[in-house]
């Protein structure tokens, strides 16, 4: 295909656009899905140990240790299920929307 393109006079970044993304666009369309699920995903350990210094807590605090902190340590096992259920609920609904984003584009996992 790029051999007829370029005999056809086609530039390299007209190559770029006619050939090469619209092969690559269901895996495009893939990472973008696994990186919009992975937002809220920050790295639980490291910042975990960088929230052990209460000087540094107010600034490194994010879901993943607020729950751990007053579901796991405070013994208020609730209200950290219902934290991570709100983690759950925002992720997949984030999800549900790059889903939409992706099949308007022409290709969806569901």
């Amino acid at each position: 295909m790029y051999e007829a393109a370029s005999i056809d006079g086609a530039s390299r970044f007209k190559q770029i656009q006619l050939i090469t993304l619209p092969c690559i666009r269901p895996v495009i369309i893939i990472f973008m899905i696994l990186a919009v699920g992975n937002i809220l995903n920050a790295g639980f350990e490291d910042i975990l140990i960088l929230a052990t210094n209460p000087i540094l807590r107010d600034v490194s605090d994010v879901i993943d240790t607020y729950v751990y902190r007053m579901g796991i340590l405070n013994s208020r096992f609730s209200y950290a299920a219902a934290a991570g259920l709100f983690k759950a609920v925002i992720s997949v609904s984030l999800l549900a929307i790059a889903n939409k984003a992706a099949r308007k584009m022409g290709s969806s996992l569901w």
